[in-house]
């Protein structure tokens, strides 16, 4: 009785043929859209729990679609997007995407996305006061940072820039939301100010900072902290 409604928004019917069974045998209702005009209507008429969207959509560019639902809602999207569209995917998340995957895609990679996108709009806007995950405990009220019960001596910025990556876990952040988020609007373009910052973070949280198990690089365009 609580089935969570997808929209699928593309015009490929093979991956129309490919998901609606993939998704509908893992519990999901699927609507299906060809265009991005049929997607708007169906994301305002038919009340989605989520909303997956290829960008080359005939009609109009898929950025448009993402614009237009933005304005009246905030149900979580999943961009796909071809692995060559680095800068589009980029301008999909800074618009208000949540996510997304690259064609071509596994189904198992593309649920736990799923997921992911859906537990945290189910939290809404409330902040958690305490995150954990494989021994980092991150205390928001303490606003302490401890790894296996040693405590982690971290700079304000770099405190600042594990909150806004935890408050995201299994999401993409671009760094354009980083560096806006925590040095503000002037630094939105100082990329190599905030791989410093992310270097020395990785430092001070992760077992080897050369491989690491919780700020993962997504290339040419953020981080994403993974919190399995």
């Amino acid at each position: 009785m609580n089935q969570r409604r997808i929209l699928v928004v593309d015009d490929e019917p093979q991956i129309q043929r490919f998901l609606n069974p993939a998704l509908t045998a893992s519990g999901y209702e699927v609507i299906l859209a060809a265009t991005g005009a049929e997607a708007e209507r169906l994301a305002a008429t038919s009340a989605p729990d989520l909303i997956i969207l290829d960008l080359g959509l005939p009609d109009k560019d898929g950025k448009e679609v993402i614009e237009t639902v933005r304005a009246f809602s905030e149900v979580p999207i999943i961009v796909l997007s071809a692995r060559d569209r680095e800068a589009e995917k980029i301008a999909s998340l800074d618009l208000g995407a949540n996510d997304y995957v690259e064609k071509p895609f596994g189904i198992g990679e593309l649920l736990a996305r799923i997921r992911t996108a859906l537990r945290q709009y189910a939290a809404g806007t409330s902040v958690p006061s305490r995150f954990e995950a494989n021994g980092l405990v991150v205390d928001m009220v303490k606003r302490v940072v401890t790894r296996n019960g040693e405590e982690m001596h971290l700079t304000r910025k770099e405190y600042q820039l594990l909150v806004h990556l935890v408050l995201h876990a299994g999401m993409v952040v671009t760094h354009r939301q980083l560096l806006a988020s925590v040095w503000g609007a002037a630094h939105v373009h100082d990329l190599q100010y905030l791989r410093v910052f992310v270097g020395q973070l990785r430092a001070k949280i992760e077992d080897d900072a050369n491989n690491p198990q919780f700020i993962r690089t997504e290339a040419g365009v953020g981080y994403r902290f993974i919190a399995e």
